[in-house]
């Protein structure tokens, strides 16, 4: 299988309960640029958009459970607020509510999480993708559809390999690869 480097332009809107709103937009002067077949992004947007070729348009929904799955009331967890602690002082500056944070299990394995609320002794954190439990709506168009080069198989490598950082500039991840929590994936969206 032939890895393709490919780049769309993109409007994201979530489905839920009935209900369509906007989530994200991925633009012709920003787009959405991944490598095609190294899981960085939703296997069926992969899927949709793979065989598509420069200036074709697109416009389809990925059902939750082909996206991020149903929402789980179980992936809330509450943790001792001395989880948060920096040199014994609770890190109110980066735990706050709303704020997606890095975590990591006992495994060593990263992921993030979104401060749900924060009480005297507990910091509660929901492990849900925030795109859990939502249909998505994905318009656009396609940038540019090639093969992907040696030079760029080999700098997606060494990202993967954890050399490299990510070129993104996303709101939601401020750049650092592997967050999830932007809805892009490797990054997330930037593929990056």
């Amino acid at each position: 299988m032939e890895n393709k480097f490919i780049t769309v332009a993109y409007k994201l809107y979530t489905i839920e309960d009935g209900d369509r709103d906007f989530a994200e937009e991925a633009t012709a002067e920003k787009p959405f640029e991944f490598i095609s077949g190294l899981g960085f992004t939703l296997p069926l947007f992969e899927e949709k958009v793979k065989d598509l070729q420069t200036g074709e348009t697109f416009d389809f929904v990925i059902g939750k459970e082909d996206a991020y799955g149903i929402y789980d009331e179980r992936r809330i967890v509450s943790l001792p607020k001395s989880t948060f602690e920096i040199d014994g002082k609770f890190d109110d500056e980066h735990i706050v509510e709303g704020a997606i944070i890095p975590l990591m299990n006992a495994e060593g394995q990263h992921f993030n999480a979104s401060v749900s609320s924060i009480t005297e002794k507990e910091v509660t954190v929901d492990l849900n993708h925030p795109l859990a439990g939502c249909d998505l709506h994905f318009t656009g168009s396609i940038i540019e559809n090639r093969p992907a080069t040696n030079e760029e198989m080999a700098a997606i490598t060494k990202v993967m390999s954890g050399e490299g950082g990510c070129s993104c500039d996303c709101d939601h991840c401020g750049g650092g690869c592997g967050d999830e929590s932007c809805g892009h994936e490797g990054c997330g969206n930037c593929g990056n």
